[in-house]
């Protein structure tokens, strides 16, 4: 009987850990397909077999030394086509190939869902598709708010198009079309609801750096939504996933909600990154990586709450630049009452700048608690005290 589970490429912090983790819990051997292992020091820590190879190519991948996977995903973004393209090809569960292929494409998603977005080519026609400001300015392709900004003026506009055009290639080295969607600004709190197939497992509220970035810097399950205001992203979210022809395994869906109700912001095919898997098993009990890993191994997924507890998470960015000195920040954030997780990320001696996207976030603090103000003041407290690992540049401790 085939005992393996193929990853193709793996979140480089958070869940990408969990999923080999989840596939031996299982009793399944991970293995970790990779163009550049160096990036994954989880996989020899946890020692995760890895084969080398082109992960851009589903032939390629499937050319290697992979032997007859039962089961094949992704915990990336940008190679959840890949696996699905292989799991289809072994005849293995997934999600349909040309749906989450066409899904990365968040231009092709604003034209199913009939949502405003101008796509301009160059810097003369994203200036012109400015017409009123805010706008916001992102890349056709991406994830985790990278190249993501609100803009204000038509030099700003003009600025942020030549800096997203001049990409060619994102940051693990794979083609990006030179395409910017220029779309209005929308006002109003943002939330992501966490779909399993049709069932919600959780409406999460997130919370934002400062403008004119859009770095996630917090999460809170749940999210203390008035009913009806709960029932409309929801039925925005269901709505979007079935117009895009999804509905295999998890889906994050992220809304604003705006004064004249929800606005979409992304759908995306996979679990949700920022640990917001490990926040939804923390308040609910309910491990959307273990039923991933299970979907795509042909097992039945439990999606069954088993605790109704309050979680928020607190990410540590910096308000300046700072190098990262951890002396017993995290010992002390962990002794708050409350406080499940404290953790950095980096190694003492980096520089880490104020946040721009997901990849400036330094570390996180997770709490629990009965209430929704127990658990974000909780958080809270545990981020003041992990914020003592970042020494502004230029100050010795």
């Amino acid at each position: 009987m085939k005992r393996t589970l193929l990853l193709v490429e793996s979140n480089t912090t958070g869940t990408g850990r969990l999923f080999a983790r989840q596939a031996r819990e299982l009793g399944f051997e991970p293995v970790l397909a990779a163009a550049d292992p160096s990036r994954y020091p989880y996989a020899a820590e946890d020692g995760v077999r890895v084969v080398v190879c082109d992960t851009a190519d589903a032939c390629a991948v499937l050319a290697s030394d992979i032997g007859e996977p039962a089961g094949v995903t992704s915990s990336s973004e940008y190679f959840i086509p890949v696996a699905a393209r292989i799991a289809a090809k072994l005849d293995l569960p997934g999600p349909d190939p040309d749906a989450v292929t066409e899904c990365r494409d968040k231009a092709h998603q604003r034209a199913v869902l009939g949502a405003p977005c101008t796509v301009a080519t160059s810097v003369e026609a994203a200036v012109a598709a400015a017409v009123e400001f805010p706008v916001v300015l992102k890349p056709a392709e991406g994830s985790g708010s990278v190249g993501v900004l609100r803009c204000e003026t038509p030099a700003s506009v003009a600025a942020q198009a030549a800096a997203l055009l001049s990409v060619t290639h994102n940051e693990r080295g794979l083609p990006v079309p030179p395409r910017v969607l220029v779309e209005p600004y929308a006002n109003g709190p943002e939330y992501s609801v966490e779909l399993f197939g049709d069932v919600v497992v959780a409406v999460v509220r997130k919370h934002l750096g400062p403008s004119p970035f859009f770095v996630e810097v917090g999460h809170d399950v749940p999210a203390s939504l008035p009913p009806a205001d709960e029932t409309a992203l929801i039925d925005t979210a269901r709505a979007a996933v079935t117009a895009l022809g999804l509905g295999f395994g998890a889906a994050h869906v992220e809304i604003r909600l705006t004064p004249s109700g929800p606005r979409l912001m992304e759908v995306n095919p996979r679990p949700a990154g920022g640990m917001i898997p490990e926040l939804v098993r923390a308040a609910t009990g309910v491990d959307l990586v273990a039923a991933q890993v299970a979907a795509v191994l042909g097992l039945p997924p439990d999606l069954r709450p088993t605790r109704r507890a309050c979680a928020s998470l607190r990410f540590l960015t910096a308000t300046a630049t700072s190098v990262l000195s951890a002396g017993d920040a995290v010992t002390k954030a962990s002794t708050v009452p409350g406080v499940a997780e404290a953790r950095l990320y980096r190694a003492d001696g980096t520089v880490v700048r104020p946040a721009r996207d997901y990849r400036d976030r330094a570390g996180h603090v997770l709490a629990v608690a009965d209430r929704p103000r127990g658990a974000r003041a909780a958080a809270v407290a545990g981020l003041d005290r992990l914020r003592a690992a970042l020494v502004p540049e230029g100050v010795t401790r």
